[in-house]
């Protein structure tokens, strides 16, 4: 099969969203299938075609959002070189400018379009109203969101219970929805596959001793993923155990707020900022760490916690949908819902070792079903479904034109 991704963001940007695309393509090349992306070049305003890789980068002007950018709708240069591909099914994964594109170019050429819905945009509109019309932008939002998926997508994509009841229940969405928790290169992140001499060097850089309790957040440092919750947290936390310490790995536009909050509290030395990480060197920071925390409730589904898993590092979690998928309390991981009842979980895992080993071997095993061997072959079949829906209509559609013909000649 030949497979067109349709995405605003590729590597070498980082982010959820990228680590899933760049998982869902090997796990694809891997069983012998033909993939191409086409994404916006995030490193400078011209085209570039990586043979080898098959990824296509258009040119695109920077958005003010992190390091993503927004290309032209309909790029001639690049319908070119895609119509060479003579792709059997295009998968679009942003709604935005390449989003259109990938609907635009799919019905001009007739190709199957699936849709994997990955952010909750409501939960983001703050950054273009910067608090004004909220309400209104989220009207708007969600008439967009169903309009790419109803009217354009052949299927759609969710990673979990939480977005399938949005587009259900909110949206009143009609078409196909497929339930498909988006997989990881597990094998990655497990403890056997990893290099002790790094993870040490890493303990040295980061002045972490083995007696130190590590506590790890990997994501956008940014309002919506709750950071602060975690900061404030570690000061009561530190000051009842002095080797209590929380890594936050990730940048954005409030990094430096959280820096300064963070000494603020007196902080120093019990919470380190890394800024951003080299996907390759992400594994090493899962094992030098005992936890993994969020406390984010406007995950889609939340990558990092399996990453967590995958590497025997407990997950403690807001309690929310998005995790519950994936976490079950005291088998795999544990959740909260307030700082108080965080903390409390915390230190139930720091007093009692045996617990917490007990619960990271069962993470490990839980997240041997995130596989991306796993999450490609249910890909597969939706992509399928996608062609023969396709088929079909193609069919009925020259008979229903044959039909409105006759229908107007002899009636």
């Amino acid at each position: 099969m030949r497979i067109g991704i349709f995405t605003e963001t590729y590597t070498p940007y980082i982010s959820g969203l990228v680590t899933s695309e760049v998982m869902l393509k090997h796990a694809l090349e891997k069983q012998g299938h033909e993939v191409y992306v086409v994404t916006a070049n995030l490193e400078s305003f011209k085209y570039e075609y990586d043979e080898k890789e098959r990824v296509l980068k258009i040119p695109g002007l920077p958005t003010g959002i992190y390091d993503s950018r927004l290309t032209s709708v309909y790029p001639i240069r690049a319908v070119n070189k895609i119509k060479s591909w003579n792709l059997d099914v295009i998968h679009s994964q942003t709604e935005f400018a390449v989003g259109t594109f990938a609907r635009l170019f799919a019905k001009q050429f007739n190709i199957p379009l699936v849709h994997t819905y990955h952010t909750l945009y409501e939960d983001y509109v703050h950054y273009i109203t910067k608090g004004y019309f909220n309400r209104s932008s989220k009207k708007i939002v969600e008439y967009l969101s169903k309009f790419y998926c109803e009217t354009t997508a052949t299927e759609l994509i969710v990673p979990t219970n939480k977005i399938y009841k949005l587009f259900r229940e909110k949206y009143n969405f009609e078409k196909n929805i497929h339930i498909i928790p988006t997989g990881i290169e597990v094998e990655r992140f497990y403890q056997e596959n990893q290099d002790e001499k790094e993870i040490e060097n890493l303990r040295k850089l980061l002045n972490i001793s083995k007696k130190d309790f590590v506590i790890l957040f990997v994501g956008r440092l940014a309002e919506e993923k709750n950071v602060k919750f975690l900061i404030h947290s570690q000061k009561i936390l530190a000051d009842k155990y002095k080797n209590m310490k929380l890594i936050i790995v990730g940048d954005g536009p409030d990094k430096e707020e959280y820096e300064e909050y963070s000494k603020k509290l007196g902080l120093e030395k019990n919470v380190i900022f890394t800024g951003k990480v080299a996907w390759k060197d992400m594994p090493y920071y899962y094992h030098i760490s005992d936890i993994f925390a969020t406390a984010s409730k406007t995950e889609t589904q939340g990558l990092t916690v399996i990453e967590a898993m995958a590497a025997n590092t407990v997950p403690v979690c807001m309690r929310d949908e998005a995790f519950q998928s994936m976490v079950t309390e005291d088998l795999n991981g544990l959740f909260f819902e307030t700082e108080e009842e965080y903390q409390k979980k915390i230190l139930y895992l720091y007093e009692n070792r045996k617990e917490l080993e007990k619960i990271d071997k069962q993470a490990r095993i839980q997240a041997e079903h995130y596989s991306s061997k796993n999450y490609a072959d249910r890909v597969l079949e939706v992509y399928q479904r996608a062609i023969k829906e396709k088929e079909m209509e193609n069919r009925f559609g020259i008979l229903s034109k044959l039909y409105k013909k006759i229908k107007e000649r002899f009636l």
